[in-house]
């Protein structure tokens, strides 16, 4: 949380947070009508460049950069719309339906989750407000280059795989049915792990951690169906062209080395500082990756 006073109530927070996202779509869409480049990559790619900077001018105008926050399930499914208006004219319909359909599925939820939990413009993400502290005169130029604009860049290059599951004729596999499930699978992991924990933070006691559930058998269980929901988008465009498999990994493969060896490291550092007895949760539990609980039941509390 950081220091902001309530300027703004949450429903006129809300109406902030949607403006912004009209006029960054609004110039997105007006990037790649009058102003399409060679490639219909490249143009994408500009579109959400020009997004991010009309979400970063209102990170800057109400000086809270967790404007951003919401870009990350809002503009996959708009990419793939964007490719799906380039597919051949045979393209795989079920295949597409199926990679559109789960994208937006994923987004919806993700987005939904991420209002549910959100209070308004008096917050801002913990990590930017660590940042704005470590850079201090510098902190907008950081502020576009690490937190808005890095996480564009990954994720776009993360939605790549759907270029060709989108656009692409070859007829479905078997791993077609796979990406599916994988996908599929990830949605639902996510869905519950978050509302477990919704429910755990109803009910715990101060300083108590979760160790029920999903989160008995990974650290972070909404993370693993994260990640694993952009293998499942991989595995489509794996299915739509195996050949182009080392240009449609890239994304996938560094928002995998971002969560095991940067987010989640910075998360856990934080939560010992916090709560020491965490300690006792690294012990027994799986960081990422569900796996079996090692040894006796975790401390939940600093009284155990």
């Amino acid at each position: 949380m950081s220091a902001h006073p309530p300027k703004h109530s949450r429903a006129a927070s809300f109406g902030y947070i949607i403006l912004a996202y009209v006029v960054a779509i609004a110039a997105a869409y007006v990037t790649v009508t009058y102003f399409p480049l060679a490639s219909p990559l490249y143009t994408a790619f500009l579109a959400d460049f020009v997004a991010t900077c009309a979400v970063f001018a209102f990170s800057v105008v109400f000086s809270n950069s967790s404007f951003y926050d919401a870009y990350w399930s809002v503009i996959p499914p708009l990419i793939g719309v964007y490719f799906w208006t380039h597919a051949a004219p045979d393209a795989e319909l079920t295949r597409q339906a199926l990679c559109l359909g789960l994208c937006t599925l994923w987004a919806v939820r993700l987005t939904y989750n991420w209002s549910v939990g959100w209070t308004g413009l008096h917050h801002e993400d913990w990590r930017y407000v660590d940042i704005k502290a470590k850079t201090g005169a510098l902190y907008w130029p950081a502020s576009f280059a690490g937190i808005h604009m890095f996480p564009t860049v990954e994720v776009f290059f993360a939605c790549l795989p759907m270029w060709p599951a989108l656009t692409s004729n070859t007829p479905l596999s078997w791993i077609d049915g796979v990406a599916t499930v994988v996908t599929l699978g990830a949605i639902v992991i996510e869905t519950v792990a978050d509302e477990q924990l919704r429910a755990f933070g109803k009910t715990k006691k101060p300083g108590e951690l979760i160790q029920t559930g999903l989160w008995r058998y990974s650290r972070h269980p909404n993370y693993f169906g994260e990640l694993t929901f952009w293998w499942g988008l991989f595995l489509f465009g794996y299915a739509a062209s195996p050949a182009d498999w080392s240009w449609t990994i890239i994304g996938t493969a560094c928002i995998t080395v971002m969560f095991f060896f940067i987010s989640v490291p910075m998360m856990e550092k934080r939560q010992l500082e916090k709560k020491p007895h965490f300690a006792k949760v690294i012990a027994s539990t799986s960081m990422i990756i569900p796996w079996f609980h090692r040894g006796s039941a975790a401390s939940t509390s600093p009284s155990e």
